[in-house]
C-alpha cells in the first residue's frame, strides 16, 4: 500500500496526551499535533483545499503562479502543491517571520518578498497590498488570500473537526486553538458545535492584536494594535475566516510567556513546536480554574519548532529580549577561582600530612591523586573518624585505605544552581576542568560566593 503523491498525506494526525506543562490543569488535556502533516503543520490541510478549489473554479490555468501572503507555514502548504501540480509560487511577507521559513520556502521553488510589518495592512507596501498588486499584474496568477478565502475554513470543517470528533469519541468538552487567519478555529468549531453545541471554544490571541477586543465589544480598536514578536497568531485586521459567534472565549497571552511555553513542550513533552503552540499552552495554563476533572480539551498545535531554532530556541535570542535570564554556569564561577585553589593528595600520603595540608589550608576535604589521576577523596570527618576510633599510630595509615568515591566531575557549562543537587552534605564537592585541562575544585562555600 502506498501514496501516489506526497498530498495524500495530509491529516490523519495523532492526538496525545499532554502531562508535565498541564500538571496544574485538571482536565484531561489532549493535543492535536499537526506536525505530522508534510508541511509539518496545519495549514497543509488548508493550502491544499485553496489550490484545488481555485482549480476547479477555473480562477488559475495550468503552469500559472499561485501568490499569497503568509506568515511562512500556509506558503509551505502552497508551495508542496505547486511542486506536486506544476505551478510557480510567489509569497510576500513579514520581515519579523524567522529565516528559517523563508529558506524552507524558497528551498521549494517559490519566490520570496519580505514586506515591513510596522505599516498599515491597506499601506502599500504591507505585505498584503503587495500580494493584491502582484495579482493583478500576472497573467494566470491567482491570490488565494487565506484571510477571506472561504476554502480555508471549509478545510477544517471537513477535515480537522471530524478527525477530532472521532479521535476523543465525542468526549470533547473544550477547543483551544491560536487564531490567525481564522479558518482553523472556525471550521473545526462550527464542526464541533454541530456535533455538540455546548462545547466551549477559546481562541488564542496575543498582546497587540485587535481580536479579543472587538470579540468582547463590536468595537475596532486601533489603539490595541502595536507590533509583537509572536508568530502565527493575532491580527490587525479583521479576516473575514474569524467567526467570531463560534468562538466562546478570546485569551490574550504575551510574547514572553508563550515563548517559554514553547521550550517547556520541547523540554518536558518532547514535543519541539512552533510559538503558536506555546501560547496556546500558556493561554490553556492562565484558564486553568475554568476547567474540571470531567472536562476533555483539546489544544491544537499548529507547527514544527524547526521553523524558530534561530528565535524562541536560541538563548541568546531570547536574552536579547529578557525572556530569559543568563544562566551563571560553571565557567563563570571559575572566574572567581584561583588555579592555586585545587590542593589534592598522593593516595599513599598519610593521615598526618593530610592534616596538616587541610589546617594550613583551611580546607576539610581533597580529591586523591594516582598518577595524576583522580582516584578518590578524602574528608576531614573520614579522617578524624578513624583516628577516633583507632590510636595514635592510625595517623600513619595511608589515605588510600580509608578514602571514599571520586568527587563527581563536572562540565564547564553546567548552570550553578543545579550544582545544589550535587553539592550535599553526603558530597561535600565536585570536579571540573578548564579548557586547558586545568583542574578545580568547587565546595559548597564556592557555591555560596558565586550565588
Amino acid at each position: 500500500m502506498y501514496k501516489n503523491n506526497i498530498l495524500e498525506t495530509i491529516g490523519n494526525t495523532p492526538l496525545v496526551k499532554l502531562n508535565k506543562v498541564v500538571k496544574d490543569v485538571p482536565a484531561l488535556v489532549l493535543a492535536k499535533v499537526e506536525t505530522f502533516n508534510p508541511g509539518h503543520s496545519i495549514k497543509d490541510r488548508m493550502a491544499l483545499k485553496m489550490v484545488e478549489d481555485a482549480e476547479v473554479s477555473g480562477r488559475i490555468k495550468e503552469g500559472g503562479t499561485f501568490i499569497e501572503c503568509t506568515s511562512g507555514n500556509t506558503g509551505m502548504g502552497i508551495a508542496i502543491a505547486a511542486c506536486v501540480k506544476g505551478y510557480k509560487c510567489i509569497f510576500t511577507t513579514s520581515d519579523k517571520q524567522s529565516k528559517e521559513k523563508l529558506d524552507l520556502l524558497r528551498a521549494l521553488g517559490a519566490e520570496v518578498i519580505v514586506c515591513p510589518t510596522n505599516v498599515t495592512p491597506d499601506d502599500p507596501k504591507s505585505y498584503y497590498s503587495v500580494a493584491e498588486r502582484l495579482s493583478k499584474e500576472i497573467p494566470n496568477s491567482c491570490w488565494l488570500n487565506q484571510y477571506d478565502n472561504p476554502s480555508n475554513a471549509v478545510a477544517h470543517y471537513e477535515s480537522t473537526g471530524p478527525e477530532i470528533w472521532e479521535q476523543t469519541e465525542g468526549k470533547i468538552t473544550h477547543l483551544v486553538v491560536g487564531v490567525g487567519t481564522g479558518g482553523t478555529i472556525s471550521g473545526t468549531a462550527k464542526y464541533l458545535k454541530e456535533q455538540n453545541p455546548n462545547i466551549k471554544v477559546w481562541g488564542i490571541d496575543t498582546y497587540g492584536s485587535v481580536f479579543k477586543k472587538y470579540h468582547e465589544t463590536g468595537i475596532f480598536d486601533e489603539k490595541e494594535i502595536y507590533p509583537y514578536i509572536t508568530e502565527g497568531i493575532g491580527e490587525d485586521i479583521l479576516p473575514k475566516n474569524v467567526d467570531f459567534s463560534l468562538i466562546d472565549h478570546f485569551e490574550k497571552v504575551s510574547d514572553q510567556d508563550g515563548a517559554i511555553a514553547a521550550r517547556d513542550l520541547a523540554r518536558e513533552e518532547g514535543l519541539l513546536l512552533g510559538y503558536s503552540a506555546g501560547s496556546a499552552i500558556a493561554g490553556l495554563n492562565q484558564m486553568k480554574d475554568s476547567l474540571t476533572k470531567e472536562d476533555l480539551v483539546v489544544v491544537i498545535f499548529h507547527d514544527h519548532g524547526s521553523r524558530y531554532i534561530g528565535k524562541i530556541f536560541n538563548d541568546d535570542w531570547m536574552r536579547d529580549r529578557g525572556f530569559i535570564q543568563k544562566e551563571l554556569t560553571v565557567k563563570d564561577l571559575l572566574k572567581t577561582k584561583s588555579r592555586d585553589s585545587f590542593i589534592a593528595i598522593d593516595e599513599e600520603t598519610n593521615l598526618s600530612e593530610v592534616i596538616d595540608l587541610m589546617k594550613k589550608h583551611d580546607i576539610s576535604q581533597m580529591p586523591v591523586l594516582s598518577n595524576n589521576e583522580i582516584t578518590g577523596s578524602i574528608t576531614e570527618s573520614a579522617v578524624l573518624n578513624h583516628i577516633f576510633e583507632n590510636d595514635e599510630e592510625a595517623k600513619q595509615t595511608a589515605v588510600k585505605n580509608i578514602m571514599g568515591d571520586p568527587f563527581p566531575m563536572i562540565e564547564l557549562t553546567l548552570e550553578v544552581k543545579r550544582l545544589s543537587k550535587l553539592i550535599s552534605k553526603d558530597n561535600p564537592a565536585v570536579v571540573t576542568k578548564d579548557m586547558s585541562d586545568n583542574l578545580y575544585f568547587i565546595t559548597q562555600y564556592d557555591l555560596l560566593q558565586a550565588l
